[in-house]
C-alpha cells in the first residue's frame, strides 16, 4: 500500500507540473518530476500516524503501522491510517494518542508549507477555469510571512511542497473535527464524555449544511452520522484528566480554526 501509495502521489505531482497522462505511460520517468510533492505529503501524512503510533506504544496499546491509502485523485492519496487492536486505558492515555498525531503532522506541514512559499511564485490571478484552493488562517499568516501583502490582481502559484504543505493543514483540520472516531471527536469525550453522542450528532447536520460550499463535507458528514456517533469505552472511565493533557485538548480545537476552510477546494 505504501509503494502504491508513493506511485500515486508521484503520479498526482507529475500531473500537477503539466506532465500529460499518456506521457508518463510511454516515458515512466516523467513521474520523477513529481518526486517533491510525493515526498513531502508522504513526509507529513507519516508524521501525523507515527505520532499516533508512538503515544500508543508509550501507552502500551497494541497498534499497528501506519497503512498508507493510496488513490487517483488530485491529492494522489485518501491519507494513511493506524489500526488500534487493543483497548485504551484512561482519559489521559486518550487525549495523548488523539493528539500527538495532528500536532505532529502539523509539525511537519508547517515548516514544508514555508520552504514552498519560499519557492512559490506570484502570477496575475485571472478568471480562467481552473482549480482553486481554499486558505485557512495558518496559511493567510504564514503566506504574508513569506510573501508580504499580496498585490491587488495577484495570487500565488503554489510550488509542489507548498501545495503538499496546504494538503498537510487539509489533513490536519479534517482529522480534527470534534465528532465521531475522528481525532477531534476522541479529544471531545476526554473533555466531555457523555455529551460526545450529542456533539457528533450536531456536528454531522452541520456538515451536512456546509455541503451546500463543498460537496466534500457531505461525505464527512455522512462518515460522523453513520459511523461515530458512539465512542468505544476506555478501560477506566473515572480517571480524571490531567490539567497538561486539558491544555492540549482545547489547543487542539485552536489549531482546527487555524487550520480549518469553509471550501477547501473550488473549481471555477
Amino acid at each position: 500500500m505504501f509503494v502504491l501509495t508513493a506511485v500515486s502521489t508521484l503520479l498526482a505531482g507529475a500531473l500537477q507540473r503539466g506532465v500529460a497522462p499518456d506521457a508518463v505511460f510511454s516515458q515512466p520517468s516523467a513521474l520523477l518530476i513529481g518526486l517533491p510533492y510525493s515526498l513531502t505529503l508522504l513526509l507529513i501524512l507519516g508524521a501525523h500516524e507515527m505520532g499516533h503510533y508512538v503515544a500508543s506504544r508509550r501507552w502500551g496499546v497494541d497498534a499497528s503501522l501506519p497503512y498508507f491509502l493510496p488513490a487517483p485523485s488530485l491529492l494522489g492519496t485518501f491519507g494513511a491510517v493506524i489500526r488500534i487492536r487493543g483497548g485504551i486505558l484512561n482519559r489521559n492515555a486518550l487525549m495523548d494518542v488523539a493528539v500527538a498525531g495532528p500536532l505532529a503532522g502539523l509539525a511537519a506541514a508547517v515548516p514544508a508549507l514555508i520552504v514552498g512559499l519560499m519557492m512559490s511564485s506570484l502570477s496575475p490571478g485571472g478568471a480562467s477555469p481552473g482549480i482553486g484552493l481554499g486558505t485557512p488562517l495558518l496559511f493567510d499568516g504564514l503566506a504574508w510571512l513569506v510573501h508580504g501583502p499580496i498585490p491587488k490582481g495577484q495570487t500565488i502559484l503554489l510550488h509542489p511542497v507548498a501545495f503538499a504543505g496546504w494538503c498537510g493543514l487539509l489533513v490536519t483540520s479534517l482529522n480534527l473535527i470534534p465528532a465521531g472516531q475522528l481525532d477531534g471527536g476522541h479529544v471531545i469525550y476526554t473533555l466531555l464524555g457523555g455529551w460526545h453522542a450529542k456533539i457528533s450528532v450536531a456536528i454531522g447536520l452541520v456538515l451536512l449544511v456546509m455541503g451546500y460550499w463543498w460537496p466534500g463535507w457531505i461525505f464527512w458528514s455522512v462518515m460522523v452520522l453513520a459511523l461515530g456517533r458512539r465512542h468505544p469505552p476506555l478501560m477506566d472511565e473515572w480517571e480524571p484528566l490531567t490539567r497538561k493533557r486539558r491544555f492540549w485538548g482545547f489547543a487542539c480545537m485552536i489549531v482546527l480554526i487555524c487550520t480549518f476552510t469553509l471550501t477547501p477546494i473550488r473549481l471555477f
